[in-house]
C-alpha cells in the first residue's frame, strides 16, 4: 500500500505537459494600444468570481498571451502596462471552451481604470466544432422529471430521444432500469455517444453508455459537441458529453430539496388498467463553502430515489382446457403434423401461402389432441405453474387477452459526490473528487422491450453499482529550457497531472416462482434429479407463441465488472 501511495504521488509531482480530454477552458488574445500596435510585456491578471483563484501571464513580443487550464467560472480580466491605464472586465469561460480575446489599451497613468462592460458576441474563431454548453442557470431550473441529466441534452440543437440496449431496460447485458442513455446526437446512433466526467472518461463500453450519472445538484454546467471535434475529443462518432461537477466557493452554500409524486393525485391512463398506484420521492442535498484559509474548498452531495409504480398489462394464458389438448373454444385450427404430405396442387410458379403450401396437414378431429400425444411432464408443469385465466375478452377465441397483471416495479437509488479543491499560493492548483451511484430494485420486464413481462412468478431483480474518481494537478513550469524558450515567446507553460478511476459492477437475476425452486426437477416431479454438472441453474427459457412469457434468463443471471 505505501508503495503504492509513493508511485502517486511522484506521478502528480513529476509530470510533463500533456493534451487530452479536458473540462478545462483556454483564454488566448492579444493586447495593443490605441493604434494597434502590440503591447509588450503586459500584465494579464485573471481572478475566478466563485473561489478568488488568481492566474497571471505575460504578453510577448506580438502583444500575445494564453492562459490554458481555466475551470468554468466567471472571470475579472485585468491588464496593466507601463504608460497605460488598467483595463478591467468581465467575462465568462465555460466548459472546453477556447476564447480568442482582443483588447486594445488607452493611454493614461497608473491611478486611472477603464471599466468594459459591455461583452461583445463570443465567436468560435479557435476551432470549427459544433454544439452548446448547457449552463448552471438551465440545469438549476429547468424541471427534470426524475432529474436525470440526460434529458437536459434533449435540449441541444440536433439531439433527441433514443431507444435500444441504451434505455437501460431492453437488454438483459444492460439491466439500469431508470439510467437511461438513449440519446440520438446529430443523427448517430445512440451507442455512438461518448461521455465525460470532469475531463474523466466516464463510459461504459459495452453500448456506449454513461456509467454514472451524476445529479443536477452536483454538476456546474456541461458541454455536448455535436460534430466537427477537435483533437482532444472525438472519442466516439456521435455526440460528446463533457460534465464538469460543483467546486465549493468562498461562501457557504447548500440546498435541500424533495420532489414527491403520488397516483393519487395523477388520472388514470388506459395504459393502467384501473390501477394507477405511484409513489415517487425523490430527495436529495448539497452543501459546498471554504475549508481551510479560504485556499481550500469542498463540495459534497447526496440524492435518493424511491419509486414503486404498478406496471398492468393484459397477457394471454392457457385455458386448463387447452393445457389438456382441448382447443375446441379456440379459433386456431390445430393440425396433426404426422400426417403432413406432399400438396399435389401446389404451383410452384405462384407465392407461396395458406392457399398455395407445399405440403397439407389433417386437422384433430374436434380440435382436440389425444391424451397420449400430450407430454405428461409439461402438462404437469403448465398447470402447476402458470396462472388461470382471470378475465374473458368478448370477441376473439377464449384464450385471446385473457389474462390482467398487474404487479409493482421497485426502483431503490443512492448516489453521492464528493469533491475538495486546494489553490497553492504560487497559482498551482490541485482536486479531488469520488462519486458513487447504487441501484436496486424489483421490475417484471423481462428485457425484451419496455413493456414485455414475464408471468407471475418470474421476474428480475438487480442490483448496480458505478463509482467515479479524479484527481487533477495542474502547475505552472517556472524552470528549465523548456520554460525559458516559452517565456520569450510569452506563451503560459502548465503541466498538467491527471489520475482517474472509473468502475461499474452490474448484477441482474431472474427468478422464477416464489416458494418453489424451479431448478430442482423433483419440485417440478420430473423424475430423480440429474447429475450435477448437468443441472441448469436456472428454469430453461420457455416461449410459446401469442402467450406470456415463462422465462427470459437464458442469458442470467448477469454479473459484470469493468475497471479502467
Amino acid at each position: 500500500m505505501t508503495k503504492h501511495c509513493c508511485l502517486l504521488l511522484w506521478m502528480l509531482a513529476f509530470v510533463s505537459p500533456v493534451h487530452g480530454q479536458s473540462n478545462y477552458a483556454v483564454l488566448t488574445g492579444s493586447v495593443t494600444d490605441s493604434q494597434w500596435l502590440p503591447v509588450a510585456g503586459a500584465a494579464v491578471q485573471l481572478t475566478a468570481a466563485s473561489t478568488g483563484t488568481i492566474r497571471r501571464v505575460i504578453t510577448n513580443q506580438q502583444g500575445l498571451f494564453e492562459a490554458p487550464a481555466l475551470l468554468p467560472d466567471d472571470y475579472e480580466l485585468k491588464i496593466e502596462a507601463s504608460g497605460f491605464a488598467i483595463t478591467k472586465q468581465t467575462l465568462r469561460l465555460e466548459v472546453g471552451q477556447k476564447l480568442a480575446l482582443n483588447t486594445a489599451l488607452t493611454l493614461g497613468s497608473v491611478t486611472e481604470d477603464v471599466k468594459v462592460t459591455a461583452g461583445s458576441e463570443v465567436l468560435h474563431t479557435t476551432d470549427a466544432s459544433v454544439g452548446e454548453v448547457v449552463e448552471p442557470t438551465s440545469i438549476r431550473e429547468l424541471p427534470l422529471n426524475g432529474r436525470m441529466l440526460i434529458d437536459l441534452v434533449l435540449t441541444v440543437p440536433g439531439a433527441h430521444v433514443g431507444f435500444g440496449a441504451q434505455t437501460g431496460s431492453t437488454n438483459p447485458l444492460y439491466w439500469r432500469p431508470g439510467q437511461r442513455s438513449a440519446v440520438v446526437i446529430g443523427g448517430a446512433r445512440p451507442n455512438a455517444n461518448f461521455f465525460l466526467l470532469d475531463g474523466a472518461t466516464n463510459t461504459d463500453p459495452t453500448f456506449n453508455t454513461q456509467n454514472l450519472s451524476p445529479s443536477p445538484d452536483a454538476v456546474k454546467e456541461f458541454q455536448v459537441e455535436t460534430s466537427s471535434y477537435t483533437a482532444d475529443m472525438g472519442g466516439a462518432g456521435g455526440g460528446q458529453i463533457n460534465i464538469v461537477t460543483h467546486s465549493g466557493s468562498s461562501q457557504f452554500h447548500g440546498t435541500a430539496y424533495e420532489f414527491l409524486r403520488n397516483g393519487a393525485m395523477d388520472a388514470s391512463t388506459f395504459e393502467s388498467m384501473g390501477n394507477n398506484h405511484l409513489v415517487q420521492n425523490n430527495y436529495g442535498a448539497s452543501f459546498g463553502g471554504p475549508l481551510i484559509k479560504r485556499n481550500t474548498f469542498f463540495f459534497v452531495n447526496y440524492e435518493g430515489l424511491r419509486l414503486s409504480q404498478a406496471d398492468a398489462q393484459i397477457l394471454t394464458v392457457p385455458t386448463p382446457e387447452e393445457i389438456q389438448g382441448d382447443f375446441g373454444m379456440s379459433n386456431v385450427k390445430i393440425y396433426d403434423p404426422t400426417t403432413a404430405v406432399a400438396n399435389p396442387n401446389f404451383d410452384k410458379t405462384k407465392p407461396t401461402g395458406p392457399n398455395n403450401f407445399p405440403y397439407t396437414r389433417s386437422q384433430f378431429p374436434g380440435n382436440i389432441i389425444p391424451t397420449d400425444r400430450i407430454n405428461p411432464l409439461l402438462e404437469a408443469f403448465l398447470m402447476r405453474y402458470v396462472p388461470m385465466p382471470n378475465m374473458m375478452m368478448s370477441s376473439g377465441g377464449a384464450d385471446s387477452n385473457n389474462y390482467l397483471d398487474v404487479r409493482n416495479e421497485n426502483h431503490f437509488q443512492d448516489q453521492g459526490t464528493v469533491r475538495i479543491d486546494h489553490n497553492f499560493l504560487n497559482g498551482d492548483t490541485l482536486f479531488g473528487r469520488y462519486s458513487i451511484g447504487q441501484e436496486n430494485g424489483f421490475s417484471p420486464s423481462s428485457g425484451t422491450t419496455s413493456t414485455t413481462e414475464n408471468l407471475p412468478g418470474f421476474r428480475a431483480n438487480f442490483d448496480n453499482r458505478s463509482q467515479q474518481a479524479a484527481i487533477h494537478r495542474r502547475s505552472a513550469r517556472h524552470s528549465g529550457s523548456g520554460f525559458r524558450r516559452a517565456k520569450r515567446l510569452g506563451i503560459s507553460v502548465v503541466r498538467r497531472a491527471r489520475l482517474h478511476w472509473n468502475r461499474r459492477y452490474l448484477c441482474r437475476n431472474a427468478h422464477a416462482r416464489l416458494g418453489h425452486d424451479v431448478r430442482n426437477p423433483r419440485h417440478l416431479r420430473l423424475g430423480k434429479r440429474p447429475p450435477r454438472h448437468k443441472i441448469w441453474r436456472r428454469f430453461p427459457f420457455v416461449y410459446l407463441a401469442d402467450v406470456g412469457l415463462f422465462s427470459k434468463s437464458r442469458l442470467l443471471p448477469v454479473h459484470k465488472r469493468l475497471h479502467h
